[in-house]
């Protein structure tokens, strides 16, 4: 296979270019800010270039990993994140439509408002921020041109990084080492964090099923780590993790309404579809996976 990874600089797309060649694929990602170590530089914006680009290489799949994931930046540059958010998507699937490439598009849990998990890839959408206002806009403005492409709803993402900040849930690794700065930390959304090299695994399992395979993929697909987890229960994991005292941070265990952007409650994605699928769902634990990670920097 070839493959195009949008977002190849970012968290999910470092992980997901390295899965695809691992497993033989002949892959190229993209970036624009981040763009180096090979990675070719494109502004997803144009979709003239990105035409252009597609028809070099001729992908037989386009995973597209690029976005503005950030909800808080999201709504300080609504213009910005349409245009990335959803006009990019919709050209995407154009391009793709018209040339029989499969498609697949990273969607979020943030599509739902949280007040009645887990939830099925038919359940109905009711996002509670911009940023999942945006994301539902891009699985819209796909369906609308490509309804073959495949839609991968992931929740909140962590893993190898190259700064903490990369990852809402790394970060806390900050948080949890800065005693100077007492903080407050949510102790009431239910979070289930999932690893990028997990998603990665799935991406690929997913374009060898249709391509390879042959097998009638399509639509919209949840992939999530199964474990209830709040930031505040992170922070306690990584306090033991890292034989440090969290006695500077103290559990929000009330909803707090004064928070710039609103976030769903519990967004508990079910992996039912994936599995019905043929497709490995396994996940590596957040305690294993820091604990080994994390050792081996120390």
């Amino acid at each position: 296979m070839k493959v195009i990874v949008t977002g190849a600089s970012g968290l999910l797309g470092r992980p997901t270019v390295r899965e695809f060649k691992n497993a033989g694929c002949e892959v190229i990602g993209t970036a624009y800010s981040r763009a180096k170590d090979g990675l070719v530089k494109l502004d997803l914006t144009d979709s003239a270039a990105v035409e252009n680009f597609v028809d070099e290489f001729q992908p037989d799949v386009v995973v597209h990993c690029a976005a503005e994931r950030r909800p808080d930046v999201a709504e300080q540059d609504h213009d910005g994140v349409l245009r990335l958010n959803v006009e990019t998507p919709k050209a995407l699937g154009r391009i793709c439509k018209k040339r029989g490439i499969m498609l697949i598009y990273i969607s979020t849990d943030y599509v739902f408002d949280g007040t009645a998990p887990p939830y099925e890839v038919d359940d109905k959408p009711n996002p509670l921020q911009f940023y999942g206002e945006t994301k539902l806009g891009g699985e819209e403005a796909i369906k609308s041109e490509y309804p073959e492409a495949v839609i991968l709803r992931v929740p909140i993402l962590y893993g190898p990084t190259e700064y903490n900040g990369e990852s809402a849930i790394n970060i806390l690794i900050d948080v949890v080492m800065n005693h100077d700065k007492p903080s407050t930390v949510d102790n009431v959304s239910s979070r289930y964090p999932t690893n990028v090299v997990d998603v990665a695994r799935v991406l690929k399992d997913l374009a060898v099923a249709k391509v390879r395979d042959h097998k009638h993929i399509k639509g919209i697909y949840h992939f999530s780590g199964q474990e209830s987890i709040t930031k505040y229960q992170v922070c306690e994991i990584l306090g033991e993790i890292l034989s440090v005292p969290i006695d500077h941070l103290t559990p929000q265990n009330t909803v707090d309404k004064a928070a710039s952007v609103s976030r769903p409650e519990n967004s508990h994605l079910s992996v039912q579809h994936l599995k019905d699928a043929g497709i490995d769902t396994s996940f590596v634990r957040l305690a294993d996976w820091f604990s080994s990670n994390l050792t081996s920097q120390n």
